[in-house]
């Protein structure tokens, strides 16, 4: 089983609109009560408490115990990767043998449609092993997205299924050829996964090596204005030199003694002909005004490796340029709306916590 999803869903206001369309068809409330004053702030707990007073009847919940207990969850789900991960291996183990949270049948409930709505963003950019860890969560994801209408805040979770193929009447082929078939089927399909499977590798950030460094020295290229040329210590005892497009953004002084992250396995290479050994990675609006070095966060060690929680390929000694890696891998690299860089939404993480960046929703390379 595998997952993708083709966008992301734009923050709490959209996650928090799509719980208020669902609720209120659940619950039956007028349409016309669906406001930005009743969907409230970003706390899913009082946007709910927000709609169940805008309820005429009482007895609209049944389970109210159970469902509240869910909407805690909801609330509370964490926004770091490894906490994540543990909230929805609970969840899993939750639905390891019902389709729904609530009920006794197949009708998803209140507290199905909240808790997925919190659990979207994330689960929606988990691939490969992380999406194995979690069948019961994924399929039961596919089963809420295709009953509950959400107002249009969520791209669908692309669910890849087995395909069935019913045996034809009047089919002459045997029993026997048929599962000769079969056997044939099955590793065609397991060699065009591999193949795949090695392809996506190649071009996931597992292949980067990238770590945490602090500039040593930094001045301006001898040949080109918008170039300034750093000394990065990684706290191997040597430095590394590498070259970077921030003198617009950045004088020399206000680079030096500033912790960064960097790709470290580029090839190194000359740049008006002075050698570069890295790309230490920035953050910069959509219109490319405002640039700035990642920020790691403070404990984080020099040297350290970023890590990204679902990716745990080695990464390549040194990237070949001709692979276009890098351009494969950039596009994904973003801040999220509380500043956190992200690989496809996955934190870059150290034993510290996540690197950061002031500027939101930005493109990261």
């Amino acid at each position: 089983m595998a997952a993708a999803v083709e966008s992301k869903v734009s923050g709490d206001e959209g996650r928090n609109k799509a719980i208020a369309c669902a609720v209120f068809k659940r619950l039956s409330l007028d349409p016309n009560k669906l406001s930005s004053e009743s969907i409230g702030g970003s706390d899913i707990a009082s946007l709910f408490s927000n709609i169940l007073q805008l309820s005429e009847s009482k007895d609209s919940l049944s389970n109210e115990d159970q469902i509240m207990k869910w909407v805690a969850f909801a609330s509370s789900f964490p926004s770091k990767a490894d906490a994540c991960l543990a909230s929805l291996d609970y969840l899993n183990e939750d639905l390891k043998q019902k389709a729904i949270l609530l009920g006794n049948g197949l009708e998803p409930s209140v507290a199905d449609i909240v808790v997925f709505s919190a659990v979207h963003s994330f689960v929606s950019h988990l691939v490969g092993m992380a999406v194995q860890k979690f069948p019961n969560v994924v399929r039961w994801m596919d089963y809420i997205q295709n009953k509950e209408d959400f107002g249009g805040v969520f791209e669908k979770i692309v669910v890849s299924k087995p395909d069935f193929q019913p045996l034809v009447s009047g089919d002459s082929k045997a029993p026997e050829a048929l599962d000769k078939d079969s056997v044939t089927n099955e590793k065609k399909k397991k060699a065009l996964e591999k193949e795949s499977c090695e392809k996506d590798a190649q071009c996931s950030i597992s292949v980067l090596n990238i770590q945490i460094g602090v500039i040593c020295k930094a001045w301006r290229h001898p040949s080109a204005d918008s170039l300034l040329v750093e000394e990065i210590d990684l706290g191997d005892g040597s430095l590394r030199q590498v070259v970077s497009g921030l003198a617009k953004f950045y004088s020399s002084e206000d680079l030096v003694n500033r912790r960064v992250v960097l790709i470290t396995n580029v090839k190194p290479g000359k740049l008006r002909d002075v050698t570069s050994s890295g790309l230490v990675l920035c953050a910069s609006n959509q219109d490319h005004t405002v640039v700035e070095p990642l920020i790691p966060p403070e404990g984080a060690s020099l040297g350290e490796k970023i890590s990204f929680s679902g990716y745990d390929g080695k990464p390549e000694d040194v990237l070949n340029p001709k692979k276009k890696q890098l351009e494969k891998i950039t596009p994904h690299l973003y801040t999220d709306d509380k500043g956190v860089a992200t690989y496809k939404g996955v934190p870059f993480m150290t034993s510290a916590g996540p690197c950061t960046s002031s500027i939101i929703k930005a493109s990261v390379k």
